[in-house]
């Protein structure tokens, strides 16, 4: 047996594309050679810390199956993930000799001496249950304990439905499990296999609403062949000459605690399995009702809170606690800012200080990170240290857009690592600090999993957002509509079921800001829904008109003659605004012919570097402007995405602009144009046409002259929305 070690990952089967989805990397990671067969591992914290060692499951998935739990736990425990032969990154052996439990359970052996682990608490999901309790049984110096998920172990129990279709028998159709047959895979075509995968893990993820885990596991599914996984069968069920160890008598051989987490509609492998081994080694059972046969992804917050317990369970500490008499307590609220953009930050600070106006004892604290930390660091508002846990939303954000192009529903599904970790550190700072008030701006992760775990909720909770319902884009055809309808009808029935988990619902705008669409079919028209759960607040701008000045002192200030024309161009703090500012910078000359003497003033926000772009005469570039309100008051026509929160500025302030939104972001496209054209304010164009520099530069001269009439915008949002806030403190 060999090992080699790297601070760099070995390459995984869908992480090499998109790695800026994952929540954390790791801190260290290797290989280890097995009788021949290469083991990738990865480890998450430092060594020395109590380690658990989160089991590969059967071959059809790799070790990310894991994703919901590394982040979290790895904050507390050192943590080791390995993909198993036949799977994600490890090798392929051939036969099904090579992949019977004992192999499994001398892999694990195997990665815990190459990662340097004397001893670890063993984590397994369905077949790796089975492998747990073979290292256990046979090793019990090296484990602490095994925390038992969903077990698929071969007990003797009353069988389900599945059982009556033989895994190596021939059958004359392959409906329903008897697709779970080596001849279904291995000889039919690949649309054969894809309809097995697809069954098989809408079996396993038998929730409502579980599309994102299907969709994921079945992408896993294609990473691994019909043959290979056909031979990782055979192994594990002692065909074709490989031999299969009686589960039972080991399990009786198992010294250390045990926890089972099991669902009662797993439809995998039932619930008798789990209650089967929880008998055989004397452990404890946690009943999951109407959980499937995933639960870590499914119920990812449950069984983080799980495994945590059981483990320090193992080792007890005796650290000290603290505990505050109500009457010494101050008010405190906690405030989460979405990080995907700057206008959330603006308009939460403004209202903010509306609600310390009203509650001048009131202590807040943010939950925030960049770009948002630096608007309130300048405001000198206290962010939480916790806030350094908080996997980056932002850079999620960045690493989906293409030129000038964001699918901004796929790439909110695509961040549900990062939601689960960022709402695992939310829930940690509110059970370990006491809040009187949690305010969520478009914190999605907090509001979707109080929702789905609303005994987490320990304080009032309110809600702000300025949009509502999911949209699909025109080109995404039925497939995007079913997906988008489906998150709608969860969201739906989660309000209607926990009505009072918001004490709440605060809509930035008006009724009549919210689209005329319906959720999807058979679903409610979203203004009526809305106008239903949401209390109006008016636009909410995060600035006093009245407190900038006059539009020519700012000018005067800005160092700007009376007579200079002026187009300010920016594109939010996301940083996927690069493509929209260089076809700008392509059009300035043609520009500055047209309208001879116009200056431009390019504001890359905080996450693009000004100096990668070119430079060009009558172009003064910037970064992050804490003063952009300023700025846009000052031009005489702005260049702008489609972002609701500057083209609302612009609007306030009353300024010509063009506005340009990213291609299928459907927020940009429908909620913010929809409410753009309410106000008649600013002049859609497609970024098709903003490609063309002369045809960008007549539509910018032809809007610097524009007349004006765009409808007043409210001023006083933030102070209602202090008040609808207040009454909950």
């Amino acid at each position: 047996m060999s090992a080699t070690e790297s601070e760099t990952p070995p390459a995984r089967l869908g992480d090499a594309r998109d790695p800026a989805s994952r929540a954390r990397l790791p801190d260290a990671a290797g290989v280890v050679e097995r009788d021949g067969v290469a083991l990738a591992w990865e480890s998450y914290g430092q060594p020395g810390a109590q380690t658990l060692l989160l089991l590969p499951t059967w071959s059809i998935v790799p070790s990310r199956i894991w994703k919901a739990q590394v982040p979290y736990l790895a904050r507390h425990f050192r943590v080791v993930t390995f993909d198993g032969r036949g799977s994600g990154a490890s090798g392929r052996p051939e036969g099904a000799a090579a992949y019977t439990n004992a192999e499994y359970a001398a892999d694990a052996v195997a990665v815990m001496d190459a990662a340097g682990i004397e001893r670890a608490a063993l984590v397994g999901l369905s077949c790796g249950v089975a492998w747990a309790v073979h290292v256990a049984a046979e090793n019990p110096g090296r484990v602490q304990g095994i925390v038992a998920i969903a077990p698929s172990c071969g007990f003797d129990v009353p069988r389900s439905h599945r059982d009556t279709y033989a895994w190596d028998a021939r059958y004359s159709h392959h409906d329903g499990w008897a697709m779970y047959n080596r001849y279904f895979w291995t000889e039919g075509d690949d649309d054969d296999y894809d309809t097995f995968l697809r069954f098989f893990f809408g079996e396993m993820f038998s929730e409502p609403h579980s599309t994102k885990q299907i969709e994921d596991a079945v992408a896993w599914g294609h990473e691994i062949s019909p043959a290979t996984l056909a031979d990782t069968t055979a192994g594990r069920l002692g065909c074709d000459g490989a031999v299969c160890d009686l589960i039972e008598p080991l399990c009786e051989q198992v010294r250390c605690p045990v926890l089972v987490v099991h669902g009662t509609d797993d439809r995998v492998r039932g619930i008798q399995y789990g209650e089967r081994l929880a008998e055989l080694t004397g452990g404890t059972i946690v009943r999951v009702e109407g959980g499937g046969h995933g639960p870590n992804l499914r119920d990812p917050v449950l069984v983080n809170h799980e495994i945590r317990r059981f483990a320090e369970s193992l080792a007890p500490t005796s650290a000290p606690r603290r505990w505050t008499r109500g009457r010494n307590r101050r008010a405190r609220a906690l405030y989460i800012s979405s990080p995907i953009g700057l206008g959330h930050a603006r308009r939460d600070l403004a209202v903010a200080r509306e609600l310390r106006a009203l509650h001048p004892e009131l202590e807040i604290d943010w939950l925030a990170q960049e770009p948002v930390t630096r608007v309130l660091d300048a405001a000198g508002e206290r962010v939480h240290p916790a806030s350094a846990h908080l996997a980056s939303e932002s850079g999620h954000i960045e690493h989906e857009s293409g030129e000038h192009d964001l699918h901004a529903f796929a790439a909110i599904r695509r961040m549900d690592e990062i939601l689960v970790s960022n709402f695992m550190t939310f829930d940690e700072v509110t059970e370990t600090e006491n809040y009187d008030l949690v305010i969520g701006d478009e914190a999605w992760d907090v509001d979707y999993f109080l929702h789905e775990n609303p005994e987490l909720k320990r304080s009032a909770y309110a809600w702000f957002t300025d949009f509502v319902g999911w949209l699909p884009m025109p080109d995404g055809g039925a497939h995007e509509s079913a997906l988008t309808a489906d998150y709608n009808a969860e969201m739906i029935e989660h309000r209607a079921r926990y009505r009072r988990l918001r004490d709440a619902s605060i809509f930035v705008g008006s009724a009549d800001d919210v689209v005329p669409d319906r959720f999807g079919p058979d679903l409610p028209e979203i203004r009526g829904w809305v106008q239903d759960n949401f209390s109006f607040a008016g636009y909410v701008t995060g600035f006093d008109p009245g407190e900038l000045g006059e539009r020519e002192e700012i000018r005067e200030r800005l160092g700007y003659r009376p007579d200079e024309q002026v187009c300010v161009v920016t594109v939010g703090g996301s940083g996927v605004g690069g493509d929209l500012l260089r076809r700008v910078l392509d059009a300035v000359p043609v520009a500055r012919r047209l309208a001879p003497g116009l200056r431009f003033e390019i504001v890359t926000g905080p996450r693009i570097d000004p100096r990668t772009l070119p430079r060009r005469r009558g172009v003064r570039l910037h970064g992050y402007r804490g003063d952009l309100t300023a700025l846009l008051a000052a031009s005489d026509v702005a260049v702008v995405q489609g972002g609701l929160t500057t083209c609302m500025e612009l609007t306030a302030l009353r300024r010509p602009f063009l506005y340009v939104p990213l291609e299928h972001h459907f927020e940009q496209n429908f909620h913010v144009r929809h409410r753009l054209e309410r106000y008649r304010a600013g002049t859609h164009l497609p970024y098709a046409a903003a490609t063309d520099a002369d045809g960008l530069a007549e539509a910018l001269v032809k809007e610097l002259g524009r007349d004006i009439d765009y409808r007043p915008v409210e001023t006083d949002g933030a102070a209602r929305s202090a008040r609808l806030l207040a009454d909950l403190l």
